[in-house]
């Protein structure tokens, strides 16, 4: 981890920055280190910020969280594995719906809805493709759920890659564990 970049305290953020983030970090109770080293970039991670929301405004929520939780996996960004676990988990998804999606099975997972399998199908050949060669895939999640939805998968995979190599690149230890590694403790 970098210990290069300053972590910007939370009351130390561009207004705007603070005003975007403000509702997450009252309901987790923490500002996150990776917006913390954001505020490095105010207007960049408030654009983020807002990209984020905007993506959640025009996705329905399980596949917010499908493409979220399937780019953390390919990715190894624990850190966003581990917190969308816990939102997909909070809005009722299912222990067994975020486990399937966390197996990064596409077609062959059980849990997951036939709509929800081809997404995960595409997420998982776009990444594995760099996005070439992938055009039946994306044609399949077009039919699947619309074009509207579809082009905003596409962004959603952009937004978690950039996720994963901001936390990848920092190191950032999760500030929470799997829902799954709690589970084996118990």
């Amino acid at each position: 981890m970098s210990d290069r970049i300053p972590r910007i305290e939370f009351d130390d953020f561009m207004p705007e920055l603070a005003d975007a983030l403000r509702p997450k970090v009252e309901r987790l109770g923490y500002c996150g280190e990776i917006w913390r080293i954001g505020a490095n970039a105010p207007k960049s991670m408030l654009s983020f910020c807002n990209f984020t929301e905007d993506l959640k405004a025009e996705l329905p929520e399980k596949l917010v969280e499908l493409v979220a939780l399937t780019v953390a996996g390919v990715m190894g960004n624990v850190y966003e594995r581990n917190q969308h676990e816990r939102l997909s988990e909070k809005l009722g998804f299912g222990r067994d719906w975020i486990g399937d999606v966390n197996a990064l099975k596409g077609d062959a997972s059980t849990a997951l809805g036939e709509d929800e399998r081809k997404v995960q199908k595409f997420v998982l050949a776009a990444l594995e493709g760099r996005g070439h060669g992938v055009e039946a895939e994306f044609d399949e999640v077009v039919s699947a759920i619309g074009p509207e939805h579809a082009v905003a998968v596409l962004l959603a995979i952009g937004r978690n890659v950039t996720h994963a190599i901001f936390r990848n690149t920092l190191a950032l230890t999760p500030p929470v564990g799997s829902i799954f590694a709690e589970e084996k403790v118990a």
